[in-house]
């Protein structure tokens, strides 16, 4: 573990121009039983940058406009508490999910678990090696579940690459037997139309239904054929999850046509992405609602009948968002956070040319009860400090910090770092606090920072791409009632009715 030192705040903000130890690693091979490029989150290599950018982004750091080359930057009321870096998994971390005393953190070469009963000392628990991006994560009692969407040989974990082209290649949901957090066992997948992108859990006593999100469907693609306007439903017996099976295909996007009924894109929209499938799905049980996050669509649908989602409301905003990402409700279920992730998560979007409406967070009431409910746009957010033309920065994976009476919420940037911010006036949202590093290189733009950072009882989980799972705590008198708030299991797109 590398404990890290509270290092300078940031002397500049958005109006200043800126450079715009138990270890067990375990192969598994079972095989219970493609992916498309995501321009969402899939890998890219470096990319290079003009010799100008290089120049303002080393200029940047020496003015002190931005952090120094990975030097750690935050608030006051921000901590740096741990930080654990990649293992035996190389490739890039992905999701979180946690259970009692367990963090659960995906990778695209597989998950690794670690024990968080003291946060500042977390220790690796499991190392599990199984390839398929994105190995989206999350857990349910003795069961955790991870996408693949990348075309694969099999289904197996020790699978190799192969074209989607192929008939039998495969990609969908992973089911793995958590009941030993040193030992977990592979017991079940399912292939999914398209593979599985992201998924989220509708958890019930005796089942656990599956929503299956993925995109980009193409004619030469056997298992992804368009149209692909919907989400694949999966049900998951607890007592015998062997028997995960697809129960449904509910289309959320109807139309005539090759292309379903989704968003366009371009060129009747430039620069908006095609709606061909969701990217995210997030569930409140408690409301019996949900909120799609669909490439050029947002949506909000009654899971009433969890095999049959229904629409109630569809928007979309062609004018600064270009791919609908991810979305959070507050509390009371009145109102909805929409992500832009401009750019895929691999573009610097941070910065004056870009401004503050792209890129962004979009913040919508919900007007008007059940069926009739409507979502109603109020404002964007954006981190305030630009980031250097060689730092990818968007909006991305983020949770509620539960405090009665308070919308706040907490989110990772990329090599924006982490923001908590507070968006009770859906009209004024404001940021509280912040964490980054600096520019993972000064000479061109290589995919780094946090993907996912959540509040789990009374800590912040940062999972960066680049450098492993960081640990914070964040003292504010706005966010410390959240400490007594206490969750046995969490996984942000099943978000809990933190006071019911």
């Amino acid at each position: 573990m590398i404990l890290l030192s509270v290092s300078r705040t940031r002397r500049r903000r958005l109006g200043v121009a800126a450079a715009a130890g138990g270890l067990l690693a375990a192969l598994l091979t079972a095989a219970p039983a493609a992916a498309i490029p995501d321009p969402g989150d899939s890998p890219a290599a470096p990319k290079d940058v003009s010799r100008s950018d290089q120049a303002e982004a080393r200029a940047a750091i020496k003015s002190g406009e931005i952090p120094g080359q990975d030097e750690i930057v935050h608030s006051a009321n921000i901590t740096h508490v741990a930080n654990i870096p990649k293992d035996v998994l190389s490739g890039f971390n992905t999701d979180l999910a946690f259970q009692g005393k367990y963090a659960f953190a995906g990778n695209y070469d597989g998950f690794r678990i670690f024990d968080i009963s003291n946060p500042k000392k977390p220790k690796t628990v499991a190392q599990v090696l199984c390839p398929g991006s994105q190995n989206d994560i999350s857990v349910s009692g003795n069961l955790l579940f991870l996408s693949t969407d990348s075309s694969r040989s099999d289904s197996s974990c020790n699978s190799t690459t192969q074209p989607a082209t192929e008939k039998s290649s495969w990609e969908g949901m992973k089911v793995f037997d958590i009941s030993d957090k040193r030992n977990p066992r592979y017991v079940a997948a399912v292939e999914t139309a398209c593979g599985s992108h992201t998924h989220t859990l509708v958890p019930e006593r005796d089942n656990v239904y599956v929503y299956v999100s993925s995109y980009s469907p193409n004619a030469a693609y056997p298992d992804c054929q368009p149209p692909h306007d919907g989400i694949s439903v999966i049900k998951v017996p607890r007592k015998a999850p062997h028997k995960a099976a697809v129960v449904g295909f509910p289309v959320l996007f109807p139309g005539e046509g090759p292309d379903g009924g989704g968003n366009p894109g371009a060129p009747t929209n430039p620069g908006v992405s095609k709606t061909t499938g969701c990217h995210d799905i997030t569930v409140l049980p408690s409301k019996d609602l949900a909120a799609g996050a669909c490439m050029g669509d947002g949506i909000l649908f009654s899971i009433k009948n969890p095999e049959r989602p229904r629409v109630i409301d569809r928007i979309q905003d062609n004018v600064n968002f270009a791919f609908w990402h991810s979305a959070t409700f507050n509390q009371k279920a009145n109102k909805v956070i929409f992500t832009d992730e401009l750019g895929g998560g691999g573009a610097a979007t941070c910065n004056a040319e870009i401004g503050p409406n792209r890129g962004a967070d979009g913040i919508y009431d919900i007007v008007g009860k059940g069926e009739r409910s409507k979502l109603v746009f109020r404002s964007y957010f954006k981190i305030p400090r630009h980031q250097a033309d060689t730092e990818n920065c968007v909006a991305h994976n983020g949770s509620l910090i539960p405090v009665r009476g308070r919308d706040l919420m907490v989110q990772a940037w990329y090599q924006g770092g982490v923001s908590v911010w507070d968006f009770t006036n859906s009209s004024k949202p404001k940021e509280i606090a912040y964490f980054e590093r600096g520019p993972l290189t000064t000479d061109q733009l290589d995919v780094a920072g946090s993907w996912s950072a959540y509040y789990y009882n009374g800590y912040i989980y940062s999972n960066d791409i680049a450098k492993g799972l960081d640990v914070l705590k964040i003292d504010d008198k706005r966010t410390d009632p959240a400490r007594k708030v206490r969750q046995k299991e969490l996984n942000v797109q099943t978000q809990p009715d933190y006071f019911g």
